[in-house]
C-alpha cells in the first residue's frame, strides 16, 4: 500500500500505541518509500526524517555537499530548518531520480522525497526504505530521546494540494490562470510559496500553496484552482 495514503497507516499507528512500541515503519510495495509512526502514533514524514537525519550527520562529519536535495514538494519547514543550522536545501522536479541526478551532479550524499524516498549515496543510488529505516533507528537510538522528540525537528508549515483534471488546452499557458498564481504567490509573500505543475502521469493540473497562515493558503489554493477550473469549463465547451 501506498504510505503517502493516511487511511493505509491507521493500523500500524494503532498497533504502535496499544503495544508501547518506541515506533513503527511503514513501507511501500516495492519498499523504496518510508514513513515512521513515533511512540504516540504520529506519522513522521520523508522531510521530518531527511531532517534528523541530516541533523546527526552533520553533528559527525558525515554529511557532504552542506546541505541536502529535495523536490519542490518538500515543506518549507524543511527548508527553514535547514537554513537555521548553516545548511543548503537544494530543490529540484519531483522524482527521485532528479534528486539523484542533483546529488550525484555536486556531492550530496542525503537526498530525498517528502513522500519518503530517502537516497542515502553513501549506501545506494535509489531510495531503500530498508537501509533508510536502519539509519533513522540509528540515529534515533544515539539522540537518546523518543522518536517524538528526536524526529520532530520542525514544524511543518499548513501545506495543502488539490488537483484539476483537464481534458483540453494548456492551462498553465493561458494568461488568466497564470496572473491567479502569480496573485497567489503575491499574497503569501514571504510567508509562503505557491507550486503549480503539470502532474507527469496524468491529465491534472497540481495547485499547491504552503504558508504560516493555514486560512490564507486555503484561500490561495481555491481561488487558483477556481481560475483553473473556468479555463478547463471554456476549453471544453
Amino acid at each position: 500500500p501506498d504510505p503517502t495514503v493516511a487511511e493505509n497507516l491507521v493500523q500500524i499507528q494503532d498497533v504502535v500505541r496499544e503495544q508501547n512500541l518506541d515506533l513503527g515503519i511503514a513501507l511501500d510495495g516495492d519498499a523504496d518509500r518510508l514513513v515512521m509512526a513515533d511512540e504516540k502514533g504520529r506519522l513522521v514524514d520523508g522531510d521530518q526524517l531527511m531532517a534528523m537525519i541530516a541533523t546527526s550527520w552533520q553533528d559527525r562529519g558525515r554529511l557532504t555537499g552542506n546541505g541536502l536535495v529535495a523536490t519542490s514538494m518538500s515543506n518549507l519547514g524543511l527548508e527553514r530548518y535547514l537554513d537555521g543550522r548553516g545548511l543548503n536545501l537544494v530543490r529540484t522536479n519531483v522524482g527521485d531520480r532528479y534528486v539523484v541526478e542533483e546529488m550525484r551532479r555536486n556531492g550530496y550524499n542525503l537526498g530525498g522525497e517528502q513522500s519518503g524516498h530517502i537516497i542515502m549515496g553513501d549506501f545506494n543510488t535509489t531510495g531503500d526504505g530498508l537501509i533508510a529505516a536502519l539509519q533513522a533507528i540509528a540515529v534515533i537510538a544515539r539522540d537518546g530521546r523518543p522518536a517524538s522528540e528526536a524526529a520532530r525537528l520542525f514544524e511543518p508549515l499548513p501545506q495543502l494540494l488539490k488537483n484539476v483534471r483537464y481534458t483540453k488546452g494548456q492551462p498553465l499557458q493561458d494568461t488568466t490562470v497564470r496572473q491567479a498564481i502569480d496573485d497567489g504567490g503575491a499574497r503569501l509573500g514571504d510567508t509562503g510559496r505557491v507550486l503549480i505543475r503539470e502532474s507527469g502521469t496524468e491529465p491534472l493540473i497540481r495547485v499547491m500553496a504552503e504558508g504560516d497562515d493555514q486560512s490564507l493558503v486555503t484561500a490561495v489554493v481555491d481561488d487558483i484552482v477556481s481560475v483553473v477550473k473556468n479555463y478547463v469549463k471554456s476549453s471544453s465547451a
